[in-house]
C-alpha cells in the first residue's frame, strides 16, 4: 500500500515538500537538535476543493502534497513514530455519534491513551476488541475511549486515525466506537501546547503554522473531533473525561446540549470560550466535564462531591455508575462505594507491570482487564 500510496503522490501532486531539520539563516539553531520521526498522515481540505496531504516519513522527511482529486481507492497509510506498526485508512463520512445507547453484550473502556500507540494496540489486541491486522474484531460490541489522545507520546494522528478507521468497522460489524473529549483535546486546540512533544512544534515550524492548524476545523480529524460528545450514557453508566459535580447538577443541564455546546466552542481560544456564554466558561472551567476531579480526589480544593448529590446526579440521568479517566491512579479504581469507577493509569508502567489498564463490562460483570485479558472482578 505504501508504494501505491506513493506511486499517487508523484501523479497527482500539485505540489511537494519540505526536508525535515532545513532551517534557514537566523533561525533557532536549538530546532537542529530535534528529529523528526515518523508522523501524520494530516489531511487538510482547502477552499478550492483539493486536499492537502503532510507526513513525515521514516528518513524524517516532510511529506506536503496537494491532490486535486482524490481515486475512488485513495486510502492513507499510517505508521507508529518508529515504522513498525502501520495500518491502511480509508476517509469516510463523519457525523455526531448519538449521547445515549443500550448497553450490548460487551463494552470495552479504555482511558487516556496520550500518544501511545504501541499501548494501545497492546491492551486492544489483548482482550480481543482489534485482530493482528488491527481490525475491528469485538463483533456487535462497544469500545469507549475516554478522552486525551494529545501529548505526552509520540502518536498522536495515528491513534485518531486507528479510531477512525475502527469507527467505521465497528459499524459495519454492527458494534461502535465512542472517542469522548477529554481536556487535553480542549488544551491542544486552542493552542495551549505545554504538554505537547518537542517535535510536533518542529513539524509546525517548518510547515509555518500553529500546531493546533494541524487539527483544525478545515482538517479530516478536526471535523471528526469537532462531533464527538464529551458525556455519553451507555446502558445503566455515564461516561465523561474527568466527572460531573455539584456545580454540573445545579444547572440542571441536558447532556445532548453540554455535548453541542462543547463542539461549539472546541477550537476557540480559552478567552473566547469564556466570551462565548457563561455555560461554556463553566464547561470549559475547572468543574466542567472534562477538569473536574472531585469525583475521585477528597482535597478540598478539588470540591469533592457530596454522597447524598452523586445519588441526585445519578438519578437526574438515569444511571447506576460514573466512569471516568482523566485522574491517574495506580490501577483501575473505584469509589462510593462502587458507584464511581476510574480507569485512569500510567499505561506504560501498568503494561510493563500487569496491572490494569481498562474495564470489560461482560453481561452484568465489570472486570478489571490488563494487557493480556481478564485480571479480577472490579465490582463485590
Amino acid at each position: 500500500m505504501a508504494g501505491r500510496l506513493a506511486s499517487l503522490f508523484l501523479v497527482l501532486a500539485v505540489s511537494s515538500g519540505l526536508c525535515a531539520g532545513t532551517l534557514g539563516k537566523g533561525e533557532d539553531k536549538k530546532a537542529k537538535s530535534v528529529e523528526l520521526t515518523v508522523d501524520g498522515p494530516y489531511v487538510i481540505h482547502q477552499l478550492d476543493g483539493s486536499i492537502r496531504v503532510i507526513r513525515v516519513d521514516g528518513v524524517g522527511s516532510v511529506c506536503d502534497t496537494v491532490f486535486r482529486t482524490l481515486p475512488e481507492d485513495f486510502c492513507l497509510h499510517v505508521a507508529d513514530h518508529r515504522d513498525s506498526i502501520a495500518f491502511d485508512v480509508s476517509l469516510h463520512g463523519i457525523s455526531r455519534p448519538q449521547w445515549k445507547y443500550p448497553r450490548p453484550e460487551r463494552v470495552f473502556v479504555m482511558s487516556d491513551p496520550h500518544g501511545r500507540l504501541d499501548c494501545v494496540v497492546s491492551l486492544l489486541q489483548g482482550n480481543g476488541v482489534i485482530d493482528a491486522g488491527l481490525h475491528w474484531s469485538f463483533g456487535a460490541n462497544h469500545l469507549v475511549v475516554i478522552g486525551d489522545v494529545f501529548d505526552r507520546g509520540e502518536d498522536v494522528p495515528q491513534i485518531f486515525w486507528l479510531f477512525y478507521k475502527l469507527e467505521e468497522e465497528a459499524a459495519q460489524a454492527g458494534g461502535r466506537l465512542s472517542l469522548l473529549l477529554g481536556n487535553h483535546e480542549t488544551l491542544v486546540l486552542a493552542g495551549d501546547l505545554r504538554y505537547v512533544k518537542p517535535k510536533y512544534k518542529e513539524l509546525a515550524r517548518q510547515l509555518g503554522m500553529d500546531y493546533e492548524r494541524l487539527f483544525g476545523p478545515d482538517t479530516e480529524l478536526g471535523r471528526w473531533l469537532a462531533t464527538r460528545n464529551t458525556v455519553e450514557v451507555i446502558g445503566p453508566d455515564l461516561y465523561v473525561h474527568a466527572g460531573l459535580g455539584r456545580a454540573f447538577y445545579d444547572r440542571n443541564l441536558d447532556l445532548p446540549r453540554v455535548n453541542e455546546e462543547m463542539s461549539r466552542a472546541l477550537f476557540l481560544k480559552k478567552a473566547q470560550r469564556k466570551e462565548l456564554s457563561e455555560l461554556t466558561a463553566f464547561l470549559y472551567g475547572n468543574e466542567g466535564p472534562v477538569w473536574y476531579r472531585g469525583l475521585v480526589r477528597t482535597a478540598e480544593k478539588y470540591k469533592p462531591l457530596a454522597a447524598d448529590s452523586l445519588q441526585l446526579l445519578l438519578q437526574r440521568y438515569g444511571v447506576e455508575r460514573i466512569i471516568v479517566g482523566h485522574t491517574i491512579f495506580e490501577d483501575v479504581s473505584t469509589f462510593y462505594g462502587q458507584r464511581v469507577i476510574g480507569v485512569n493509569v500510567n499505561n506504560e508502567d501498568n503494561r510493563r507491570e500487569g496491572r490494569g489498564r481498562g474495564l470489560l463490562i461482560d453481561g452484568t460483570k465489570y472486570l478489571v482487564v490488563g494487557d493480556k485479558g481478564v485480571l479480577r472482578p472490579c465490582l463485590d
